[in-house]
Formats: C-alpha cells, sequence, structure tokens
C-alpha cells in the first residue's frame, strides 16, 4: 500500500511537536521512536489511518492534551484522532498516579478498537525493545529511568501482554510475549 501525502505531513508535523524531546535517558531523538511504531505497525497490516496514528500515539499526551487532539482531527480526520487517543494513558498535566494510569489503561485494551490494539501493540513493543537493549548495555541502572521502577515497569509489560493476548494472538502480539519474557528472565 503506497503511502500518501497525509502520511509525510503527520512525519513532518510529528518532528516539529516532538522536536526537543529525546527518549528517556538517551541522547536520541525522540522521533526515533514515532517513526519505529510506524514501522511496526506498517510491517503489521497497518493501513494509513494507523501509520499516521502510530506517528503521532505521543502527542496528545506529550504535547498538548486535548488541543492537541483536536487539531490532529482536524488534519488527520476523526479516525487518526480516536486511534490517539486510545493510545494515550493522559490528556492533562499533571499527569494521574502512575499505577492508576497504567492499570487503566490496561484495562481498557479489552474494549479497544483492533485499531488502537495494533499501534499499541506497536508502541509498546518499540518500547519493550529497547528496555531489552538498554537493560543489556547499563544492567539495573536502566530501571531508574521509569516511574514505575523495575517492578512496577515489570508487572505493566507483563500486564500488557496478558490484555494483547486476551484479545488476539497476532504475530506482533506473540513478539511482544517473547521479548518481555526475555526481559524478565535476564532481570531476574
Amino acid at each position: 500500500m503506497p503511502l500518501s501525502p497525509r502520511f509525510e505531513a503527520a512525519v513532518a508535523w510529528a518532528c516539529e511537536l516532538h522536536r526537543t524531546q529525546v527518549r528517556k535517558g538517551t541522547p536520541i531523538p525522540y522521533v526515533a521512536h514515532l517513526l519505529g511504531v510506524a514501522s511496526i505497525a506498517l510491517e503489521n497490516g497497518a493501513d494509513e489511518d494507523e501509520a499516521i496514528a502510530a506517528v503521532l500515539h505521543d502527542a496528545v499526551e506529550d504535547q498538548g492534551g486535548e488541543k492537541t487532539a483536536n487539531e490532529i482531527g482536524t488534519r488527520f480526520g476523526a479516525r487518526v484522532r480516536d486511534i490517539v487517543l486510545g493510545c494515550t494513558d493522559a490528556d492533562v498535566i499533571p499527569k494521574p498516579p502512575w499505577r492508576e494510569r497504567k492499570e487503566r489503561y490496561v484495562a481498557h485494551l479489552a474494549h479497544a478498537s483492533e485499531s488502537v490494539l495494533l499501534v499499541s501493540a506497536s508502541d509498546k513493543l518499540h518500547n519493550a525493545r529497547a528496555i531489552l537493549s538498554n537493560y543489556r548495555t547499563i544492567g539495573e541502572e536502566l530501571w531508574s529511568r521509569f516511574s514505575g521502577g523495575r517492578e512496577g515497569t515489570l508487572w505493566y509489560y507483563r500486564a500488557l501482554v496478558t490484555a494483547f493476548e486476551k484479545r488476539s494472538s497476532t504475530p506482533l502480539v506473540e513478539e511482544l510475549s517473547r521479548t518481555v519474557t526475555e526481559i524478565e528472565r535476564l532481570s531476574r
């Protein structure tokens, strides 16, 4: 499926929105994550709206809340906006407490659309791969980057795998499960 100028516009806007962000504890530009999530989603059958949502999946949470959600709807349509909102665990500042947000996010996956599941699982796989890679490089120091620390982060990713598996067993979910299992194994 060829991507249209809409996708290019989403990438350009994501670069603008996240220009000053880097990945937690690294000098890596945040846009690398957004492009990685879009790549995983496309490799797992995403259509253009889902790919655009993948590129913008953190825009509401990190770059403006409801105002940004409305702008996504205006620029890219209601379906893209709804997918992004389905991947957002908080759209207010300050964010609610970490554990509360994560429990609510995991619970909402039971009723999320297939499009939200695809983009969310792509996001979580990209994050899990980064956690695994960084753990192999810096070890236990990694956990200080995360609000949930070691135990909370491990709980969250296992809970995500369980929630995704309850909905469907896809190659994407299976890869997420394998990656999380490897993180758990190494961090014992």
